[in-house]
């Protein structure tokens, strides 16, 4: 997706820390935020594990350690983590959103969705952004709830694609694809490439060799030129999908997963679908 969507500390209301501590907690969180950021995950542990020490009762603690456990990719311990914040300070809208995202990495569909409902209710100014719960209520089997989220994703964010093939997607699921064609979103200019191709697919009027002509145009950098590679590979998988392809579906999201990037939610999406389908008989 274009916008992509991050509930951070900045939106987490953390209860107030002893008086004599403050000092040396606040320097503790200090201290493991900037950790997190430069991606030293184990030095960030360390700081939280003093400051949770120092004050078990202390939400933004937990909080933040379940952020490295959530980056180090331990969904049950992350999950851990957020619960306990949320028991802490209900009230605080980040540990929901986070949760929310853990779940639906974990695989955990119906409480992702639940979890991104409760932080919408804290944050409603934020429902029109929020195309993460659109995707998680797709995989929930959700799809009317999912196409109202798309529906809404594209008054703030006209132009993207992935919106429109997903809200594709949720109404396929509930009225064929014929329907979902005519009812395709319209998009005027996404200017990733090659998401105007993936666009053209769907809407019967592109072929797969035109995404791939698309991917190598303009000598793109290794990197670039394998985060277009992992768009195509993804929105392949899913026309192959909707198309009842299982073979292809598979061959495209096992080619998303090696060229995926990294520290991308859409990512995580290719992993937890090709571990979907992997299980599935037939």
């Amino acid at each position: 997706m274009i916008r992509i969507f991050i509930a951070g500390a900045c939106l987490f209301t953390a209860l107030a820390a002893n008086a004599a501590d403050t000092n040396t907690l606040e320097q503790l969180l200090t201290d493991s935020r900037k950790a997190i950021q430069e991606k030293k995950l184990q030095e960030a542990l360390a700081f939280l594990a003093r400051a949770i020490e120092k004050d078990p009762q202390n939400p933004q603690s937990v909080f933040l350690r379940g952020v490295v456990r959530e980056n180090q990719g331990r969904w049950s311990a992350a999950i851990a983590d957020y619960t306990r914040a949320i028991e802490l300070s209900p009230g605080s809208p980040s540990p929901w959103q986070q949760r929310g995202s853990v779940y639906f990495k974990a695989g955990q569909f119906t409480n992702s969705v639940a979890d991104f409902d409760r932080y919408l209710q804290l944050v409603p100014s934020r429902a029109a952004e929020h195309w993460q719960r659109g995707i998680s209520c797709y995989y929930a089997g959700e799809f009317a709830k999912g196409q109202k989220q798309f529906e809404l994703h594209q008054t703030v964010n006209p132009n993207d694609v992935e919106n429109a093939v997903w809200h594709y997607l949720c109404v396929a699921r509930q009225q064929g694809a014929d329907k979902a064609k005519a009812g395709l979103l319209p998009i005027e200019g996404d200017r990733r490439v090659p998401l105007m191709e993936i666009y053209h697919l769907f809407q019967g009027r592109g072929a797969e060799a035109q995404i791939f002509a698309a991917v190598k145009k303009g000598n793109p950098s290794t990197e670039e030129e394998n985060t277009r590679f992992f768009y195509a590979h993804l929105y392949l998988a899913l026309y192959a999908e909707a198309a009842g392809d299982k073979k292809k579906t598979i061959q495209h999201l096992q080619q998303a997963v090696t060229k995926a990037p990294a520290d991308n939610y859409m990512s995580d999406v290719a992993r937890v679908h090709l571990q979907l389908v992997s299980r599935q008989k037939g």
